[in-house]
C-alpha cells in the first residue's frame, strides 16, 4: 500500500491548480494511486448499475482511463481517496484488474486540498454532469429523487437551482420511469415517463398510469410517442373505459372516441390549455440557456399584448 498522497507529502506535486466548478473552487493537484486507495461515495448522486462493457472497452482501447477520476481525502479512512466524481470509471477499472489485467490498477486521479463538504461535493458532482450529454437523456430525474432522499426538497431544489415544484415534477417523472421493468433498454424508462407526463395532470389518475405501466410492460405499446394518443382518449368517457378495460389499446381505444363538432370559443379554450401545458413543460434547462435573448423576449412582450387584448374584449360589456 502507497503512503497516503497529499499535497504536501508526495514527491511529484509541482503545485496546486484552482479550478473553478460553478460557485465552488478547488484546489487540485494531479497524480497516479493505486485502485485500492480509493473508495467509493456512498451518498453517490447516480444510482443503478455501474457496470458498463462499452467503458471497458474504452479503458483497453486508451491504455488506461483518460479522464482522471476526481477525488479528496478520505475522512475516515487515513490513507485512502473518497470518489468525489468517477465511480463508474473506478469501477469498471476495477474489474478489468479483477480479470487479471493489472496494468489498469494504476489510475490518474485529481485530488482536492482538502476534504469537501456534504453540500459542496453535491454541488461539484451535479455541475460536472450537467456539461455531459447523459444529463438530459436520463440523469436529471434520478439524481432530482436521490437528492431529495439525501437532504430534503427545499435543499435539493437549492442545489440543483429550480423550484421545488420542479423539483416535484422530476422527482414524479423518475418515480413513474421506476414502474416501467420490462423495457430492453431500461434506461428509456425515462423517457416514456416523460412521455406520460406530457398527458394533462388531471387526467393522469393512478388507474391511468397503471394501465399505461401494463401495456408497456407487456409490450402492447411500442413507442413511447404513442402516449400522446391518450391526450384525445382520456378525455372521452367511453374511449378511456375501453382504454383501461383488460382488452382495450390505444388503437382500439380511439375507434371509440366520439367525432363532436366543437364551437369556436371551445376550440380557442382548448387552444390556450394546450399552450400553457407546453410552457409549463419547458425545462429549466432550456428556460436558463435563453436567458437575455431579445428574440425570445419579444414574442413574449407580443404574447402578453395579445391576451391583454383577449381579456379586454372578453370583459367588456
Amino acid at each position: 500500500m502507497t503512503k497516503h498522497a497529499t499535497a504536501e507529502n508526495r514527491p511529484n506535486v509541482v503545485g496546486l491548480q484552482e479550478r473553478r466548478l460553478d460557485r465552488t473552487i478547488l484546489r487540485t493537484y494531479r497524480a497516479k494511486v493505486d485502485l485500492d486507495e480509493v473508495v467509493p461515495n456512498s451518498n453517490q448522486p447516480r444510482s443503478g448499475p455501474k457496470e458498463d462493457d462499452e467503458l471497458q472497452r474504452q479503458i483497453e482501447a486508451n491504455e488506461g482511463l483518460f479522464e482522471p477520476l476526481l477525488v479528496e481525502p478520505h475522512p475516515e479512512l487515513p490513507g485512502k481517496f473518497r470518489i468525489i466524481d468517477g465511480d463508474r470509471r473506478w469501477t469498471n477499472s476495477r474489474l478489468l484488474v479483477e480479470r487479471g489485467r493489472e496494468q489498469y490498477r494504476q489510475i490518474p486521479v485529481e485530488v482536492t486540498d482538502r476534504t469537501l463538504t456534504g453540500e459542496e461535493r453535491l454541488r461539484v458532482w451535479i455541475y460536472i454532469h450537467r456539461q455531459r450529454k447523459e444529463w438530459e437523456a436520463k440523469e436529471k430525474e434520478m439524481v432530482a429523487y436521490r437528492l431529495v432522499d439525501l437532504m430534503g426538497r427545499a435543499s435539493a431544489a437549492n442545489i440543483l437551482g429550480i423550484t421545488v415544484r420542479e423539483l416535484d415534477k422530476l422527482v414524479e417523472v423518475f418515480e413513474i420511469s421506476e414502474k416501467f421493468t420490462k423495457l430492453r433498454d431500461p434506461s428509456a424508462a425515462i423517457t416514456w415517463a416523460r412521455e406520460l407526463m406530457g398527458v394533462s395532470k388531471k387526467l393522469l389518475v393512478p388507474s391511468v398510469i397503471d394501465a399505461v405501466v401494463k401495456k408497456v410492460n407487456q409490450k402492447r405499446i411500442t413507442n413511447s410517442k404513442d402516449l400522446r394518443k391518450l391526450r384525445a382518449i382520456l378525455p372521452d368517457p367511453v374511449a378511456r373505459a375501453h382504454f383501461l378495460s383488460e382488452e382495450g389499446d390505444l388503437e382500439s381505444a380511439q375507434l371509440r372516441l366520439r367525432v363532436i363538432e366543437k364551437k369556436a370559443n371551445d376550440g380557442l379554450l382548448t387552444d390556450l390549455e394546450s399552450a400553457v401545458e407546453a410552457m409549463k413543460r419547458v425545462p429549466w434547462t432550456a428556460l436558463q440557456e435563453m436567458k437575455g435573448d431579445i428574440g425570445a423576449l419579444k414574442k413574449i412582450e407580443d404574447a402578453e399584448e395579445l391576451l391583454k387584448s383577449l381579456r379586454k374584449a372578453l370583459t367588456s360589456t
